[in-house]
């Protein structure tokens, strides 16, 4: 019998909110799950050993990609399945799995969706589910969670990427796969694990989170004018195009950098780094998924 558990970011919000969450899985049948309500996506790891402690099978993770990574973290060394509810402000996770933001449609993915056993990558020893990146857009999430992401939503990332596109370049190394790669100047370090990996861009278009595979862009665009052209070929759905971006498909990536930057994983800033070393882990977490999603 499925023992069924909640993680809940309790600042993040989706249709009538937790009140509405406890209703639905009650209309399901579940009436009294397992249940943890965390203030910052930070306590969510404690929070999922906890419940697996207890028996939990089935855990419907309830906050945006900054929660699901935590939880991800965690899940990826069990036999639990995790069931996403896409609460956040940035919900890139479940956008690319087909997991719709609406509460009674995801209650019934996680319930009676299909399972599909998705890779995850691992960053300094940290899994991720969606991307992680050093430069540019570690420096673009670190400033739009400094307050104006909750004042403005989506459109503070627009706000801090103006800001920071004039960033000096980073001398970097990339090896991949144990092989050198890229040597040179960088503005970017970004791994996807998924294809749109912000703002619904696809920004590696053959990615998929079971093909055993992580896919790494290095971006050499440096000024307004660079990144315009560089963007413009992203909106258009083939940033490699562009003679500013590199990308491949690997296994393992190895980045290091003249000094140490921020990086992010998942949306969430982590503290500067000078290497970070990063696999693909295989088939390593069960989520429920749509059916349509299985094929």
């Amino acid at each position: 019998m499925t023992s069924v558990a909640v993680i809940a970011h309790a600042a993040k919000r989706l249709g009538g909110g937790l009140p509405e969450l406890r209703r639905v899985l009650a209309r399901e049948g579940v009436d009294d799950p397992l249940w943890a309500e965390v203030p910052k996506s930070r306590f969510a790891p404690a929070r999922v050993q906890e419940m697996l402690d207890r028996g939990a099978d089935l855990v419907f993770v309830w906050g945006g990609d900054g929660t699901v990574q935590r939880c991800i973290d965690v899940l990826a060394e069990s036999e639990a399945t995790m069931a996403v509810l896409p609460a956040g402000t940035a919900n890139l996770f479940a956008t690319n799995l087909g997991i719709p933001k609406d509460l009674e449609a995801a209650v019934r993915i996680g319930l009676h969706g299909s399972r599909r056993m998705l890779d995850v990558g691992v960053v300094n020893g940290e899994r991720f589910g969606v991307m992680a990146g050093t430069g540019f857009d570690a420096r673009l999430i670190r400033d739009a969670d400094s307050g104006v992401k909750g004042a403005m939503g989506r459109v503070a990332y627009l706000w801090t990427g103006a800001k920071n596109v004039r960033r000096e370049p980073v001398g970097t190394k990339v090896d991949v796969d144990g092989h050198p790669w890229f040597r040179g100047d960088a503005t970017c370090v970004l791994v996807g694990n998924v294809g749109k990996v912000f703002g619904g861009v696809s920004l590696f278009p053959d990615a998929r989170p079971d093909d055993g595979r992580l896919h790494v862009g290095v971006v050499t665009a440096d000024g307004l004018w660079q990144w315009a052209r560089t963007l413009g070929r992203t909106v258009l759905g083939d940033p490699s195009a562009s003679p500013f971006v590199k990308t491949t498909r690997v296994r393992t990536i190895d980045v290091r950098l003249d000094h140490k930057v921020p990086y992010e994983m998942d949306g969430g800033e982590r503290p500067k780094a000078k290497r970070l070393r990063i696999e693909v882990e295989p088939g390593a977490i069960s989520v429920c998924v749509p059916e349509e999603a299985t094929r």
